[in-house]
């Protein structure tokens, strides 16, 4: 007996000891072998972390108006298991229906949802009708909630509310190609905009926090704790100005609604930095609701990816190669018509032609004929070809969004050459492409890099990078280019055959050039119902302060051109952008801007000839004129004969003696045009301040007729007023409108 307790007394102690040797074995190992995987373990457990959101830079135009920003939003979520309990399924499922538009079998499904327990879950959202919503959806969920509180009497009946944030496009569609879009995640869409662009500028750093807390995951009071500031992302300016992006867009609408065509594009720069003040395409899209653009059309950027045959708008190339080269005499004579190059006859889009005329006049009437020869064979071949590369194309330009093409420049036979003096052929450009080459010719001649990004700024430390204008090469002279404009101005200006006459405006001098390219057919050749047309051109001439395309793709009526087409767009866009850049109409007597005058024109005799017949001399010759007195003969004129004449300077027909004549308005004008005006009136001048007439005192000192003007810089508000009938002879209008000359890409062989 006693022996078999020791037995038991035995076996209990080995077993007891076993336990602990296993038990001590055990904790070694966990605390020495497995310390470092234990201890990693722990510091999970009681370590926590939170995320601290960057907020993504905002990006704004040229003035600091918000184009888009990071705001707050909202996403509805529902507690099923709660709602069930409650009974309630049918008022949520009716109230977020009406509130999110979405489908009320989708509710049920998200409301009979169970875990892998079988239980109801105790949070779902409902996405993507209530994911990220804003704030007036956000109240409409609130008050949903209230009711059904009160309705049933208690503090929570399972809807959510998780506070959240979002990209916000406050105007919605403006500029939507330009900015692109954040999808719902918070990712930058690649490919579509500034967002993309500039990603790693604008979504910043996320910071982060991490603490100690208890086994309940509530923050232990002094421990330790890992702060990792947050860094938002960079705010961006661009170049473009709202409210010339608005007058763009306003006219775009427009017109797409009245030519249907598949694509419409308009770009607008200031020509002197090439900064884009505005750009945009037609279809478009609201990037705050860019889900509901099934059709991926509208999501591209014609303006920076599409390539085009451009036409006649392309002819402005050859013109400046010629005038550059000294090669262009506006008033040699060629025979229109056609012409015959290797292995094909090039037309004019009236193939008859209009017999002997001048080149300025086949500048005016955009005929392939007058290009042909001024390209094909006075330039040549080789040297037009190094004018077209000098003017960028077939290189893309460098503007700051994704996605540019260059285009192509590969003429192989004598005839693609011929056709690419006239913008055909194999010849394919980009918009923004040739608004950067027809800048180069307003500004004086220097090819520039097209940007739309102002400035980037750090919000923390405050710094700006600022974008400078940057200079490409010098692609003519200054001369040169402004002889250019000139003739450019007198395709807008000669209202009888000018092809670019839609775009007149009175009071602004404006140089433009029309086209209207045909595109190529399947199967070879040209196709004739479907053409591009578009309308190229800057203002005001005489100092330029913004270039502008429109381009319009096959629009629903093939006969129009680019001068009825795109023309009168043109006009609508500059006469609100230069009004509201402040450029002041530059007015003659009567209040009206006379017909524009060539570069270098040499002003002819006009002693004792009839009124009219001067009128008609100054006309032909292309030169502006302003009559002053009530004669019937020219009894003087400024400037002399003879003389050669500044570009935009004005021809002024004096028809009785300068010092019995009213003195005219002359607010609006630049000095110096105020002041040639009444130098041949024979009136003594005094001048207060600097800049541009607003406002004139007529006095008489000593027996002399004395003019004060008052003279303020570019951008005050300038004040017109009627000039006074009694002193003035306003010319009349000729409203007669020729058939649309524009050009076409006719060729046969």
């Amino acid at each position: 007996m006693i022996k078999r307790i020791k037995l038991r007394t035995l076996l209990i102690g080995g077993i007891t000891t076993l336990f602990f040797a296993v038990l001590m074995g055990r904790v070694f190992w966990i605390q020495v072998v497995e310390a470092d995987f234990w201890q990693a373990h722990a510091e999970k457990v009681w370590s926590k972390k939170k995320t601290i959101p960057a907020t993504r830079g905002k990006i704004t135009d040229r003035n600091g108006d918000i184009l888009a920003v990071d705001a707050p939003a909202y996403t509805v979520a529902i507690n099923p298991q709660l709602i069930h309990d409650l009974g309630i399924q049918d008022d949520i499922v009716k109230g977020l229906h009406e509130i999110l538009g979405k489908k009320e079998d989708e509710l049920r499904e998200l409301l009979n949802a169970k875990n892998e327990d079988g239980k109801y879950y105790r949070q779902r959202e409902v996405r993507r009708e209530g994911w990220k919503v804003d704030q007036e959806v956000k109240e409409q969920v609130e008050k949903l909630r209230d009711d059904l509180e009160k309705k049933y009497e208690r503090e929570d009946v399972g809807i959510i509310l998780i506070k959240e944030q979002k990209r916000y496009y406050p105007k919605k569609s403006a500029a939507a190609h330009i900015l692109g879009y954040v999808n719902r995640e918070g990712e930058a869409v690649q490919g579509t905009g500034i967002e993309s662009y500039y990603d790693e500028e604008l979504k910043g750093q996320d910071g982060s926090l991490e603490y100690k807390s208890d086994g309940r995951g509530i923050e232990i009071p002094k421990a330790s704790e890992i702060y990792t500031p947050v860094k938002n992302g960079n705010d961006l300016q661009l170049t473009i100005d709202y409210t010339i992006q608005y007058y763009i867009e306003e006219a775009m609408k427009e017109a797409f609604a009245e030519l249907k065509p598949i694509s419409m594009t308009v770009i607008a720069a200031d020509p002197q930095t090439m900064e884009i003040l505005g750009m945009a395409n037609m279809p478009t899209y609201d990037p705050n609701e860019y889900w509901k653009n099934v059709d991926q059309k509208n999501f591209y950027n014609h303006a920076i990816k599409s390539v085009y045959e451009p036409g006649s708008t392309f002819k402005i190339v050859t013109l400046a190669g010629a005038v550059q080269e000294g090669l262009f005499n506006p008033n040699d004579s060629f025979m229109s018509g056609s012409i015959r190059v290797p292995g094909q006859t090039i037309r004019d889009v009236k193939r008859s032609g209009w017999g002997a005329i001048s080149y300025l006049e086949g500048v005016k009437r955009s005929s392939n004929v007058a290009f042909v020869k001024l390209g094909y064979e006075k330039l040549g071949p080789e040297l037009l070809k190094q004018y077209v590369d000098e003017f960028g194309f077939g290189q893309r330009t460098g503007v700051e969004l994704p996605g540019e093409a260059k285009g192509t420049v590969s003429p192989v036979y004598q005839a693609d050459y011929a056709a690419m003096s006239y913008g055909h052929g194999k010849l394919l450009v980009t918009p923004i492409q040739q608004v950067a080459a027809v800048a180069a010719v307003a500004n004086g001649g220097k090819l520039m890099e097209p940007h739309i990004v102002k400035s980037i700024t750090d919000p923390h430390t405050g710094e700006t990078v600022t974008t400078q204008p940057k200079v490409i090469r010098e692609v003519m002279s200054r001369e040169k280019a402004k002889e250019v404009s000139g003739y450019l101005e007198q395709v807008v200006s000669d209202r009888k055959i000018g092809t670019g006459r839609h775009a007149y405006i009175e009071g602004y001098r404006i140089a433009g050039k029309t086209g209207t390219a045909v595109k190529p057919a399947k199967g070879g050749g040209y196709d004739y119902s479907k053409q591009v047309v578009s309308y190229l051109g800057y203002a005001p001439v005489e100092d330029p302060k913004i270039v502008i395309l429109v381009l319009i793709d096959e629009p629903s009526n093939s006969e129009l051109g680019g001068g009825t087409a795109a023309g009168p767009i043109v006009k609508k866009i500059l006469n609100q952008t230069l009004q509201y850049m402040g450029v002041p109409k530059q007015l003659d007597h009567a209040g009206n801007q006379a017909a524009s005058s060539t570069s270098g024109a040499k002003a002819p005799d006009l002693s004792d000839l009839p009124v009219q017949q001067a009128k008609d001399l100054l006309a032909s010759k292309g030169i502006s004129y302003a009559t002053l007195g009530n004669g019937s003969k020219v009894v003087s004129q400024f400037p002399k004969a003879g003389t050669y004449m500044k570009s935009g300077q004005h021809m002024y027909i004096l028809t009785e003696e300068g010092q019995y004549l009213n003195v005219p308005n002359v607010k609006g004008q630049s000095l110096r045009d105020a002041m040639e005006l009444l130098s041949v009136l024979q009136v003594s001048v005094r001048t207060v301040g600097e800049g541009y007439v607003v406002d004139q005192q007529v006095a008489e000192v000593q027996g002399q007729r004395q003019v004060t003007l008052v003279l303020e810089p570019l951008g005050k508000e300038l004040v017109e007023e009627e000039a006074d009938p009694a002193a003035l002879d306003e010319d009349e209008e000729n409203d007669a409108e020729a058939a649309d000359q524009d050009d076409s890409g006719s060729s046969s062989p």
